[in-house]
């Protein structure tokens, strides 16, 4: 009995917990995880604007582990990207690939602060397992906000300003045999 009574009293405490800090997100990333060498529908929501002024060019920075990353247009919002010769060159679909997307842009669009937006891109995550930030610049009719801060030792998440949206790639689980199933 008393178990279930904490439960019941931990459950609604650990949800408000969530809701508050999902409240104070403002560049995020869902989904927060994936799996190594896999696509996926990378989503960026921005939540607000800057100190009170409309939203109209959002950057997605595209690290180098990331790769052929393509944007979902918008309406409204015209799209760019811009692309950079690799340090280390992969394979895709068996051609070698040397250059690759850096930055994608959303622009000449305006999310005013009292609404928010989502902007997708689809990546190729790495064959490495790893913990990738993904910076975002938000730039508004007044002002910008770099959300390129990172988690270290040292300096926790809950203490960033402007922390860069985040993904956890893991390597995928084999269940004894069961992972080649038709």
């Amino acid at each position: 009995m008393k178990t279930i009574s904490t439960t019941r009293t931990l459950l609604p405490l650990a949800l408000a917990s969530l809701i508050i800090s999902n409240a104070h997100a403002h560049a995020v990333v869902e989904p927060q995880n994936g799996t190594t060498g896999t696509y996926q529908k990378l989503t960026f929501r921005i939540t607000h604007g800057c100190d009170g002024s409309a939203t109209k060019e959002v950057q997605i920075h595209i690290p180098e582990n990331i790769h052929g990353a393509k944007p979902m247009p918008k309406p409204g919002w015209t799209l760019s990207t811009q692309t950079i010769k690799l340090t280390t060159p992969y394979k895709s679909h068996g051609k070698l690939i040397s250059e690759d997307t850096s930055l994608i842009v959303w622009n000449e669009g305006k999310l005013p602060n009292e609404y928010f937006d989502e902007f997708s891109i689809q990546v190729r995550l790495p064959d490495e397992a790893a913990t990738v930030a993904i910076p975002v610049t938000q730039i508004c009719e007044s002002g910008r906000i770099d959300w390129n801060e990172v988690a270290t030792p040292d300096k926790p998440a809950a203490s960033l300003k402007s922390p860069a949206p985040v993904i956890d790639i893991t390597a995928p689980m084999h269940m004894n045999g069961m992972d080649h199933i038709h």
